[in-house]
């Protein structure tokens, strides 16, 4: 008998692994909050094979940060877009530290 690798799923970020009605209760919205954001592609759940919404972790942590700044009064759409520039944001912070780490490694020793 061979081991059964299912449960690595459970540690897997990107797993789409909740519903939408336990998504919703986990970040304390209601369901039509998740399709909301979904309208605004700020996250594009999974779909089961009968057609269901899936979320994983990863997706209900950015749905939970949408929902801080909307109960903040920002309105849906302008929250969506906040998230996704702070994303890009991220990201081209990473990028830069990914190009200073490589300029400095490849730079002549300093004589003087």
């Amino acid at each position: 008998m061979t081991a059964d690798n299912s449960y690595d799923r459970f540690d897997d970020d990107d797993y789409p692994a909740y519903t939408m009605g336990r998504a919703a209760e986990m970040i304390g919205a209601t369901q039509g909050f998740l399709r909301a954001i979904g309208e605004a592609r700020l996250i594009t759940p999974l779909r089961s094979e009968g057609g269901h919404r899936r979320y994983s972790r990863y997706q209900l942590r950015i749905a939970a940060r949408a929902r801080e700044l909307v109960d903040q009064g920002t309105p849906i759409e302008a929250a969506c877009r906040i998230i996704i520039l702070e994303d890009q944001l991220e990201e081209a912070r990473r990028i830069n530290a990914e190009y200073r780490r490589a300029a400095e490694s490849s730079a002549p020793p300093d004589t003087a």
